[in-house]
């Protein structure tokens, strides 16, 4: 049985040794906040953490796992950055207390047999260019929740069709866990932080600042409404045509119908040379503040 030492990011790598541990702080009702990931961590990651550390209490649990099941035959799972050790050096300096890193077949010792079915929600934006990418995505954090015993879990804005398929799959499901969405974190220079980006060549690197700066205009002409901060931002886009626009749309807070006087999101996906890349930002009619705006 692996030793728990709080604060040491304990490795833990059998679902039996994670379940004992997360039980046993459970019922002395201590909160443990799980933060899921696939690894090859960064600052946007270790933001996750310092809000789950805010928790009064909070044991803090960080997954690492790279999931087969959202990733679709021809996508980059094989080529998936994975670094553990590096991590898990990040994660102790982080003061995480606990680290799950288990194998595929820990995950799925049967194989992928049932699978947790996003609904309509999950047949749009991302789940349009990937219909089964959702459907693991629910099915891994349904599992993680479940061996986990967590009562909290965080997730970045950055992914934010994730956040509300998630946060769906918790209300339908009557799971008894509270989901978190934590801002998103992004480079000096506007580009929203991702394990991808490693990817990107040094001129790659520098088109893909045009998702940021296309979001950033359509939020500057939020006061002309819609379908002017769709058309501000589909401009910077269209102007470099190296760029292969996957999708830009502005939607409602749960990606349903835009609200002209409310909250809203603006979502893009594009291909960068062969890296494809996501990003969006809050654009709230009903207010000059604008979330998620890159910073100077």
């Amino acid at each position: 049985m692996t030793a728990f030492q709080p604060g040491q990011a304990t490795v833990f790598t059998t679902i039996d040794e994670i379940q004992r541990m997360t039980s046993a702080l459970r019922k002395t009702a201590r909160p443990v906040v799980l933060v899921p990931t696939m690894g090859a961590l960064h600052a946007g990651h270790i933001s996750l953490v310092k809000a789950a550390q805010r928790i009064p209490g909070a044991v803090v649990v960080v997954s690492i796992f790279v999931n087969p099941l959202q990733f679709a035959e021809g996508e980059d799972l094989d080529a998936y950055p994975r670094t553990l050790e590096a991590d898990v050096e990040k994660l102790r300096a982080a003061g995480a207390d606990a680290v799950f890193a288990p194998t595929p077949r820990e995950m799925y010792p049967n194989g992928p047999r049932t699978v947790i079915h996003p609904g309509e929600v999950g047949t749009i934006l991302e789940g349009a260019s990937r219909p089964t990418h959702f459907a693991g995505v629910l099915t891994v954090v349904n599992k993680l929740f479940q061996i986990t015993h967590c009562s909290h879990a965080i997730f970045g804005e950055k992914d934010y069709q994730q956040l509300i398929v998630i946060q769906q799959m918790v209300t339908d499901l009557n799971l008894d866990v509270q989901v978190i969405g934590a801002p998103i974190v992004r480079e000096a220079d506007g580009l929203a932080m991702s394990s991808r980006n490693t990817y990107l060549s040094a001129d790659e690197r520098e088109l893909a600042l045009t998702l940021s700066a296309a979001l950033t205009s359509g939020a500057y002409v939020a006061g002309k409404g819609p379908d002017a901060v769709v058309a501000a931002a589909r401009a910077v886009i269209d102007a470099v045509p190296s760029i292969e626009l996957d999708y830009l749309e502005l939607r409602g807070p749960n990606l349903g119908a835009v609200d002209p006087e409310g909250a809203n999101r603006l979502l893009v996906a594009a291909r960068v040379g062969t890296t494809r890349l996501i990003d969006n930002i809050g654009i709230d009619f009903g207010s000059e503040e604008v979330t998620g705006q890159p910073r100077d």
